[in-house]
């Protein structure tokens, strides 16, 4: 079977575009998440064209072989990891802006284009693509669009599912689809675009993307708060949220994320906190809309509170939040990443669970939040090489997702569910949920070729 699928691929591929040496080939294997499970790809294939990724899907359905679509492999669920046998789809040389229309305030784009090359490229036009995962720099369009990732300005902006206006996705046979719309309105039949979002490759291949831009806001301005507590701070969201307040970004860092941060960076973060809050506005009037919510959080028990100076000071303490994630990796060498999204009214009860998870398994476990969102990152810090650490790792990441259902959230805000979570997906959907979304996956992918193995 590997000769011929190898042979027919090659047919209509460039003979650079088909890679097959198992030393390449295994460094396509996996994303960056933990305890998911990875197979040997028979072959990796980097299209260019529309046609040509029609051409695999052709192969693959003519020879009933599994295609495993991927971006630049940032994912932290398993989403993108190969299975045996299987055909990685790599759509990172489909990197090209087809366009950025000003009037329209749209862009139109190939799945391989980096997210923050995107925004750079619409902020000439004095416009903004808002969603900006931590890992903006290097992951793609359409990876944000397989897992529906958010980021920090999430609070206000929301996440990649509301700016996905449409998409040309090829199918599992090879047909072309299109869906959605580029006008500012549109509700002819069902809402296709939206099931592709956050479908992890699952439904079909996205090869081109019309994404709606936003006018450039002026530039933020942060605030730093430091509590005494979690609940502290937590307690200052709610009180932000409720009085009406809309934040550019919410964030939020315990204090083993700040000592992780510092220990990587030496940016100088407060270690003596216990949690550390970060607030930005983009309205005309940054300056004022801080002193608004820095009096909010000094009522909520804030021990200080430290408004930036200008845009650079800002810009200081948004790069502390975006190393969160590498430096919590840096403690012990190998992470967990949960991604639990609760409801902002019981954010503190989510941090104070994980804390007493923490205690209980003996591990170093630090989160960062999207705060103003409810979407906490529990991360897991342990030896990937101690089997019993490893052990306690795997059982108190559970747990934690167990919190998030009792507490009325979500298993995933924005990573996506791929092998790391497919068992708390059934908990989280129940068994009519499950049925009737194995029904849509088989109308699009009857013989379960793309991405098998995932969500379900």
């Amino acid at each position: 079977m590997s000769s011929a699928l190898i042979e027919a691929l090659r047919a209509g591929l460039p003979a650079d575009a088909v890679l097959t040496d198992p030393d390449v080939t295994s460094s396509y294997a996996h994303d960056m998440a933990s305890f998911c499970a990875a197979g040997s790809p028979a072959a990796v294939v980097l299209p260019r064209t529309v046609e040509q990724v029609q051409h695999v899907m052709r192969t693959a359905t003519e020879l009933r072989v599994p295609v495993v679509p991927q971006g630049a492999r940032t994912g932290l669920s398993g989403g993108a990891n190969a299975s045996d046998g299987c055909v990685v789809l790599s759509l990172v040389k489909m990197d090209r802006i087809l366009e950025i229309n000003p009037v329209d305030r749209v862009a139109v784009v190939e799945p391989g284009v980096v997210n923050a090359a995107l925004s750079r490229a619409v902020a000439a036009h004095g416009l903004a693509y808002p969603p900006d995962p931590s890992s903006w720099e290097t992951c793609t369009i359409g990876g944000n669009i397989g897992t529906a990732s958010g980021g920090l300005c999430c609070v206000k902006y929301g996440v990649t599912a509301e700016y996905v206006l449409g998409l040309d996705v090829v199918l599992a046979d090879g047909r072309l689809l299109r869906t959605g719309r580029r006008t500012a309105k549109g509700v002819a039949g069902y809402d296709l675009t939206r099931l592709f979002v956050g479908s992890e490759g699952s439904l079909g291949i996205v090869v081109r993307a019309i994404l709606a831009l936003k006018p450039q806001p002026p530039r933020q301005l942060v605030l730093a708060a430091e509590f005494g507590s979690a609940a502290a701070a937590c307690d200052a969201v709610c009180r932000i949220m409720e009085g009406g307040h809309v934040p550019s970004l919410l964030e939020l860092m315990d204090r083993t994320t700040i000592r992780a941060v510092n220990s990587l960076a030496h940016m100088g973060l407060p270690e003596t906190t216990e949690a550390l809050l970060l607030a930005a506005f983009d309205t005309p009037d940054p300056a004022a809309d801080l002193a608004a919510v820095g009096a909010l959080c000094e009522a909520a028990g804030a021990t200080q509170v430290v408004p930036a100076e200008d845009a650079a000071e800002s810009e200081l303490l948004l790069q502390a939040r975006r190393l969160s994630l590498t430096a919590l990796e840096a403690v012990k060498g190998t992470t967990m990443i949960d991604d639990v999204c609760v409801p902002r009214s019981r954010l503190a009860e989510m941090l104070d669970g994980v804390e007493r998870v923490a205690d209980k398994y003996a591990l170093t476990i630090g989160v960062c939040a999207h705060a103003g969102d409810g979407n906490t990152h529990p991360t897991v810090c342990f030896d990937a090489a101690d089997p019993d650490e490893s052990r306690r790792a795997r059982e108190s990441f559970d747990e934690i997702m167990a919190l998030g259902l009792e507490l009325g959230g979500t298993i995933t805000g924005e990573h996506g569910v791929g092998v790391l979570k497919k068992e708390w997906l059934a908990r989280e959907l129940g068994p009519v949920g499950v049925e009737m979304q194995r029904a849509v996956k088989a109308a699009f992918d009857p013989h379960h070729l793309l991405n098998p193995g995932k969500l379900f």
